[in-house]
């Protein structure tokens, strides 16, 4: 067997690189030349634990290969982005040219499995894409009997949290959704070389509602959260207080509040609902709403602080500590606290200090002007106003006494529990 993954970012590589470590002949394809030779060193391009050993190992044996074209194989496994426009419409043009990339090279038997989070109908546009370039092969129908194709077509979403992914690609239930139940089946015979967990089938219209009502109950529920703490702020409570002392209830889990949600998927798949039904997808799009407005509430509070010094901001100096999306990862994908921190380097403060642990340099393109990368003491120290953004492992335990005499915002709780 010979198994072709097409994108490998945080999902495509983790997938082909657990494929190659069970013996399977692994060709992975992406379209950076740079992602591309770094994995043929046996190296990686994202932080991700335990990834590094497993690329390093199955590419020394032989078993995991890296291309910028694609080539011949059995199964392909697509792992693309599917990011929103400008209206939140959904952007499907890296699965099309995804699927139009390898369209030259299947052929009878093969298997294509798409993974990238999508609205649904996304595998279906997906197969007609390929059809339209090879009317030589017969593709499923929806709902038809998919062993009369010569090609089968599934959705198979992941599920994994980042940090984690190594091992929730292995543990993690999985959700099988074949254009026929004769292409979920071929699907599942893969999933079962490296899943220990169960394969749940089902069609490729239920599993991509399935993916994206998963991350839209994340993103509900988090609303609510954020939405509490500026109620709390409005009547001087503290939010923190509140809801530990709320979920005490047998019935009542609220989760915690922060600068907003961000990450490839809850901060963008709830939108591919609103997209498909948005009529219908009124609390889900009220959540997005609430979600998305929580950095202006961020930013609205700096200002109130900059107010309490009693100084200009040209005189003042400030500290955002944390800008991934999410805490001991460097994934900056739609991060609420990167947006903040864009917008603080425009305000005309002295000195700008970001404190990123999971990054060693401040690239152009994440738009931050007159910005210092610091260590954390630097920055406790130099600033007059200490914006906690993401919960990293390190902030847990910095020396709160440094924060006497500055004016503080925790967005996450850590000062407050």
């Amino acid at each position: 067997m010979k198994v072709s993954v097409i994108g490998l970012g945080y999902i495509g590589l983790p997938t082909a690189a657990i494929l190659a470590s069970k013996k399977v002949e692994v060709l992975g394809v992406d379209t950076s030349q740079h992602i591309v030779d770094t994995i043929k060193l046996g190296q990686i391009h994202i932080i991700e634990p335990h990834l590094s050993d497993l690329v390093f190992s199955t590419v020394q044996k032989g078993y995991l290969r890296s291309s910028i074209k694609p080539e011949s194989a059995d199964i392909f496994m697509i792992a693309v982005p599917t990011p929103f426009k400008g209206n939140n419409e959904p952007d499907l043009s890296f699965i099309e040219n995804a699927a139009k990339s390898i369209a030259p090279v299947i052929k009878k038997g093969n298997m294509i499995i798409l993974e990238s989070t999508s609205p649904v109908g996304a595998t279906e546009k997906m197969m007609c894409w390929m059809q339209e370039l090879r009317p030589d092969l017969i593709f499923p129908i929806y709902g038809g009997d998919g062993s009369l194709a010569d090609i089968s077509i599934a959705y198979c979403p992941e599920r994994v949290l980042p940090g984690q992914v190594v091992r929730e690609l292995v543990e993690n239930d999985r959700i099988i959704g074949g254009v026929t139940s004769y292409c979920a089946e071929q699907a599942i015979k893969l999933y079962k070389i490296f899943v220990k967990a169960e394969c749940l089938v089902t069609d490729c219209r239920t599993a991509e509602l399935s993916k994206l009502v998963e991350n839209s109950f994340r993103d509900v529920n988090i609303a609510f959260a954020n939405e509490l703490s500026i109620i709390c702020d409005k009547l001087n409570i503290n939010v923190w207080e509140l809801i530990k002392l709320a979920n005490h209830h047998p019935r009542v889990n609220i989760l915690q509040p922060g600068p907003g949600v961000g990450g490839h998927c809850i901060a963008v798949d709830p939108w591919f609902i609103v997209n498909s039904a948005p009529d219908e997808a009124k609390l889900i799009s009220t959540a997005r709403l609430v979600n998305d407005s929580k950095p202006q509430f961020v930013l609205k509070k700096i200002s109130q602080a900059v107010s309490k010094t009693k100084k200009k901001k040209s005189e003042l100096k400030i500290a955002c500590l944390g800008i991934s999306f999410k805490p001991n990862v460097d994934d900056l994908r739609e991060s609420p606290a990167l947006k903040i921190a864009q917008k603080v380097s425009q305000m005309g403060f002295s000195k700008h200090y970001v404190v990123e642990p999971n990054i060693n340099q401040i690239f152009d393109q994440f738009d931050l002007e007159n910005v210092e990368l610091v260590d954390l003491k630097i920055a406790l120290i130099d600033s007059d106003i200490i914006v906690l953004l993401v919960d990293h492992e390190p902030f847990k335990t910095m020396d709160f006494g440094l924060l006497s005499g500055k004016q503080v915002i925790d967005t996450r709780g850590i000062f407050q529990k």
